[in-house]
């Protein structure tokens, strides 16, 4: 778990796209889906994920609704992609890695397991590879949690995915966010003996890393989760350009 010193000033929350998906019954799954920008003491910018990729085909019954892209999210904070010094890459599903190749310069931090899985041809992240595996870019692989620097630890948390990975920050004001991503995509799901969903590789594991999350916030005071899409939530958190310190 991090130190108590934290090298971070600011987190940065960009809501990239929606989703709507019909449940029956009048009812309507709400879903965000988006990325975060962190900005460290020292004048640093890390992002988490880069979003949907503009090439991406949907399909089902979710109606996605195209709002912005990380690129221009960090032009309206006056930021360049040559700005970001590090990309953290929780896995790499379509509406996470979509926009890695816009950031040639930076480092990419991903688990071993999972790129290890993703580069052998995994068919699930295949309409994203020439984004996640441009010959540009640069990785750095972890082996489990990992302290990043002071204030940003990495989480292993697979079940939605293998090495899927999740952030605990430490911010001066707010203290301790936790980004679930999609290891908890919804509030409602954050209890360990949910149910996987579709898109979920094994519910044994996604059981054992909830319940992980869930220690993790007891023992460490979170005063924040942010859950992977969960539309309901966002409506209440900070965007940018607002921001949590």
């Amino acid at each position: 778990m991090p130190s108590e010193a934290s090298a971070l000033a600011k987190l940065y929350l960009f809501e990239l796209s929606t989703a709507s998906k019909p449940l029956g019954e009048g009812r309507t799954l709400e879903m965000v889906l988006g990325c975060y920008l962190v900005e460290t003491l020292s004048g640093a910018y890390i992002l988490i994920d880069t979003g949907i990729a503009a090439d991406a085909i949907t399909s089902g019954e979710a109606q996605l609704q195209r709002r912005s892209n990380v690129v221009a999210q960090l032009d309206a904070l006056g930021l360049q992609p040559s700005d970001i010094d590090t990309v953290i890459c929780t896995h790499f599903d379509v509406d996470h890695a979509g926009y890695h190749d816009s950031f040639p310069t930076a480092e990419f931090i991903v688990q071993r397991s999972h790129y290890n899985q993703a580069r052998s041809g995994h068919p699930r992240f295949a309409s994203s590879r020439s984004h996640w595996d441009h010959p540009s870019l640069r990785y750095r692989l972890v082996d489990g949690d990992t302290e990043l620097l002071p204030g940003l630890t990495l989480i292993e948390t697979s079940g939605h995915t293998t090495g899927h990975q999740s952030v605990l920050l430490r911010l001066p004001r707010t203290g301790p966010i936790l980004l679930a991503v999609d290891a908890v995509v919804m509030e409602r799901l954050f209890t360990p003996t949910r149910n996987a969903w579709p898109h979920d590789e094994n519910e044994d594991l996604l059981r054992a890393s909830t319940q992980k999350l869930l220690d993790i916030v007891e023992r460490e005071s979170v005063a924040l989760v942010v859950f992977g899409h969960d539309g309901l939530q966002w409506q209440g958190l900070k965007n940018a350009p607002d921001f949590y310190e």
